[in-house]
């Protein structure tokens, strides 16, 4: 009905009644006839109750937004080929097919870009009345608005029900959908850890090997070699490549779920079993990445420490370190937008590259001089867990249906995320079990700190590995935070500052309670990894990918009785290692 903007990603036309609303919902997969409740919660904003049924958007917004819906200048000169743009007012849709029909947009948006710009809300949106069948007259003046208005007071006078208009016109309509198909609910606060150019699908093969590695390396592999020393050599050797072989092998049935289901991790679960299994899965996902920010405070608090005490003679307890992170976190969990912090990781990932390179240098020349060290091939004390320690290890499932997104050649992930998987099992092995062999039972729950801290190398490579898990720190915290705040705040800051000041306080009390967490779990920094992994990594890696792909794609019998495996592997896991490692940790308190 507009013209060439048609072509453009955007509705195509703007109904009035029961039709259109069925087709937009059902074009964003709901139901065939959503209520204003349900479109109010898939907006994140408050419900629309019959006394508020106007969209909460800036008026001014609103013709920004219709803008880019009519005909510009450039593109109706497009249309009469040949001749040149002028400058007349975008008021003149009548030399358009079908142009009498949009008249009253034109119209409308000409208005309202006319008036003096102001920065109030617009004063027919969410005016309480007393009589919820009284409209405003400037609701009824606007495109669609009589209409409604006439279609509501004829089916009381006919005793009927009124129809249940999501929004009193179709300007308000219209901005509803724009926002819906922008994701309006996190607002502009919204990034994703993969950046947004990148789900245009422009990433080669080796660039989404690199992102793999990104999100799979980080300081799990500084705890395995303490994990190798609870689970014995021989077990802990055979469990970490049984372990990385059902995950990807989880990662690969989360895949295939995705090409029938399309949506995020949480999407899939919501589309298959339910709004429930939605919140489960961000539910683990925000327990398992508020799991990791604390045991990098520890690391980093026990790094310092290490470094601070050895090179500089000074014994400074671990708290003040850990606060001391709270102060640099705090301003860092204000970011917005994760973009900001991609730099970080690129020094992080360098800095966690020269780590291992030297671990692997001084792991070998200690067995070379010294032999092997006292070791068991099975401990039955503390062997599960090495399980949960494993499995948080391996955990990076939230990023693989973003980077599946990202590829140019999607199909070929599967063959990208197996050689990345083989990669990383044979380095977390030979870290492990080289470690494990070259220090034995003094390993220490973060094998860095077993390097001799006389040396000023060591000094700078301590010091350097907990700078590089400090610039993590906040992109671990960053879903975490998005994910609570959607839950807790049903509006973005963006257009108001008390919700903005709202949001600030609870990020300043996140990061003081895993600061607070950090330091109650000091001690026990290998049993508080094991719990993070049984209870928070288990359910991603091994319970939600059989489950959906048993609902969403399997259909053999073969693939079914391997997403039952898995899916009852998971649930031992889960039940098993959680229960063992409470009891160690109780049995250390007492």
């Amino acid at each position: 009905m507009f013209g060439p903007g048609q072509s453009r990603t955007k509705p195509t036309n703007i109904s009035y009644g029961a039709t259109s609303q069925s087709l937009t919902s059902a074009a964003y997969g709901a139901s065939p006839e959503p209520s204003r409740i349900q479109i109010a919660r898939s907006l994140g904003a408050r419900e629309l109750s019959p006394d508020h049924q106007a969209v909460d958007i800036p008026k001014a917004k609103k013709a920004e937004i219709l803008r880019t819906y009519l005909v510009s200048p450039d593109e109706r000169a497009e249309i009469d080929r040949g001749k040149s743009p002028e400058p007349y007012s975008p008021y003149a849709p009548h030399q358009l097919h079908g142009g009498d029909t949009a008249h009253d947009f034109y119209k409308w948006q000409k208005d309202v870009e006319s008036e003096p710009m102001k920065r109030t809300r617009s004063r027919s949106l969410n005016m309480p009345r007393a009589d919820p069948f009284e409209t405003p007259v400037s609701v009824i003046r606007a495109p669609g608005g009589f209409r409604r208005h006439h279609m509501k007071m004829k089916a009381v006078q006919e005793g009927k029900e009124p129809p249940n208009f999501v929004t009193q016109n179709s300007i308000d309509f219209l901005a509803m959908i724009h926002h819906f198909a922008d994701y309006e609910q996190i607002g502009s606060e919204e990034t994703r850890l993969i950046p947004k150019e990148l789900h245009h699908g422009t990433v080669s093969a080796s660039g989404a090997c690199l992102l793999l590695l990104k999100s799979f390396v980080g300081t799990g592999v500084m705890f395995l070699p303490r994990a190798f020393l609870n689970g014995g050599m021989i077990f802990s050797t055979v469990v970490l490549i049984a372990i990385a072989i059902i995950s990807l092998f989880s990662f690969l049935l989360l895949v295939e779920t995705r090409q029938v289901v399309p949506g995020s991790f949480g999407e899939i679960g919501r589309i298959l079993y339910g709004p429930r299994m939605r919140l489960a899965v961000l539910f683990s996902i925000t327990i398992s990445q508020i799991g990791f920010v604390c045991a990098y405070m520890i690391f980093v608090a026990k790094n310092l420490f290490t470094v601070t005490k050895n090179a500089l003679n000074m014994n400074i307890g671990l708290e003040w370190f850990i606060i001391g992170q709270v102060l640099l976190f705090v301003p860092m969990s204000m970011i917005r937008k994760i973009g900001r912090l991609s730099f970080t990781a690129l020094i992080a990932d360098a800095f966690i590259l020269l780590g291992l390179g030297y671990l692997y240098y001084y792991d070998i020349l200690k067995l070379s001089r010294d032999s092997l060290a006292d070791i068991k091939f099975f401990n039955s004390k503390d062997f599960a867990l090495f399980i949960g320690t494993a499995v948080f290890t391996f955990e990076g499932i939230g990023l693989i249906i973003p980077i599946t997104e990202s590829m140019r050649e999607p199909l070929k992930f599967p063959r990208v995320l197996t050689g990345v998987m083989v990669f990383i099992t044979v380095l977390f092995t030979s870290i492990g079990v080289l470690s494990y062999a070259a220090f034995g039972s003094k390993v220490e729950t973060v094998i860095i700190l077993n390097l001799p801290n006389d040396s000023q190398t060591v000094q700078a490579v301590q010091l350097l590995y907990a700078l590089a898990i400090v610039l993590s720190i906040p992109l671990q915290l960053f879903p975490a935070i998005r994910i609570m705040e959607q839950g807790l705040f049903e509006k973005s800051g963006k257009d108001n500052d008390w919700v903005k000041w709202q949001k600030n306080l609870f990020r300043t009390v996140t990061v003081f309670a895993c600061a607070l967490i950090a330091w109650s779990s000091e001690d026990d920094l290998d049993k508080f990894v094991s719990l993070i992994g049984s209870f928070a990594c288990v359910p991603l890696c091994f319970l939600y990918p059989p489950l959906f792909h048993l609902k969403g794609k399997a259909n053999t019998i073969t693939a079914k009785i391997l997403d039952v495996g898995v899916l009852l592997f998971g649930v031992f896991a889960l039940l098993y290692t959680t229960y063992v490692t409470m009891m160690l940790w109780s049995d250390n308190d007492k």
